[in-house]
């Protein structure tokens, strides 16, 4: 989201954008030699690299110098915080308020709480937020992704922008293959588990059906054995991360989210610019700010693998209803694009430096 944004505010809104990384690593390292790379950044940006190695103390003392080092240099009209860690509450503390400072969270604090299961792990995370509510106030804006996101704080300056799109392809998928996709790494809050347990119910009609899920693998979950005990191994396929994903949505006609709980979404807004319908678990926070329910994908009770299952069997038994969707979603998507998304941070940007 970062190299999209940045992208489209200095090539085409005009700004000028320093980027502070906390490591030695080079944004432009790989696109530079022509190395592979997931994110490209517009080489208009200008990074600056902190050394934070050491021990813990060490650490926090050239976190601090290091930033107010460039700030002191680099002289912004806005400071934006892009850092879901603690330590980035206490900015407005360390570099005081003169200069408006932006909080962006892109997590849903349920996703540290619901995989914080132990009694220890779960008091420091209750300890932390009760801290991020505090020290959020010091911020003279705290944009959240989505109006669910929104309700998590308790402070009066949050406002929300959601992320933008990193693309929208000119070839859409023509939502012929028997294909159902899904993206995301291997994980409780990806809810792959429900999905699985849903595509079993689909029944002998729809056994031409393939599933194919992408992202990082986790044998622990057992998400393998659980294929094999369903007797769906002739169906479902797991995939590392794909790097050109553009191409594995391109040639699928329905996208599946099954998280249990989201920051966002993101993986919804992409298939829907290739014009593919979704069905998605209405869970916390972002598929109902984004699939307009019955219009361009299908909304279910969060944790209902049967209705999950109807949905399915819906747009996989219906051509005509899998298009219709989906030309719904490449039409609704757009507002999403960065043209659209980057409008509203320049407006912000604006109000505030005024």
């Amino acid at each position: 989201m970062l190299s999209v944004k940045t992208k489209v505010l200095t090539e085409d809104f005009g700004y000028e954008i320093h980027i502070i990384t906390l490591s030695k690593s080079d944004l432009f390292e790989k696109q530079s030699s022509n190395k592979d790379s997931f994110f490209h950044f517009s080489e208009k940006i200008l990074q600056h690299k902190i050394d934070v190695s050491g021990n813990p103390l060490q650490y926090i003392s050239k976190y601090i110098s290091g930033i107010k080092k460039v700030v002191a240099k680099v002289k912004p009209e806005i400071i934006l915080v892009c850092d879901d860690g603690l330590k980035a509450f206490f900015l407005p503390k360390i570099l005081g308020k003169k200069i408006p400072i932006i909080y962006e969270r892109h997590v849903s604090k349920l996703i540290e709480i619901s995989e914080n299961q132990s009694f220890i792990k779960g008091a420091f995370t209750k300890a932390k937020f009760f801290l991020m509510d505090i020290l959020a106030k010091d911020f003279t804006q705290f944009i959240v992704l989505t109006e669910g996101n929104k309700n998590e704080w308790k402070s009066k300056n949050v406002k929300v922008i959601p992320n933008p799109l990193p693309f929208f392809p000119s070839e859409i998928s023509a939502l012929q293959n028997k294909k159902a996709i899904a993206v995301g790494k291997q994980s409780y809050q990806k809810g792959f588990d429900r999905l699985l347990n849903a595509w079993s119910l689909l029944g002998e009609e729809f056994q031409d059906w393939q599933l194919h899920i992408y992202g990082k693998l986790d044998e622990s979950l057992g998400l393998e054995k659980q294929v094999q005990n369903l007797k769906i191994g002739h169906q479902v396929f797991f995939h590392p991360p794909e790097k050109k994903i553009e191409e594995k949505y391109a040639e699928s006609s329905i996208f599946v989210l099954s998280s249990r709980y989201e920051g966002f979404g993101m993986v919804l807004i992409e298939a829907m610019s290739f014009g593919i319908p979704c069905v998605s678990f209405d869970c916390n926070y972002g598929p109902s700010d984004i699939i307009r329910n019955n219009e361009d994908g299908f909304l279910v009770t969060n944790g209902n693998e049967k209705e999950f299952a109807e949905k399915l069997q819906l747009l996989m038994k219906n051509e005509t209803l899998r298009l219709q969707m989906g030309e719904k979603a490449r039409e609704h998507v757009q507002r999403f694009s960065p043209q659209n998304v980057v409008k509203q941070w320049d407006e912000l940007f604006k109000k505030l430096s005024s």
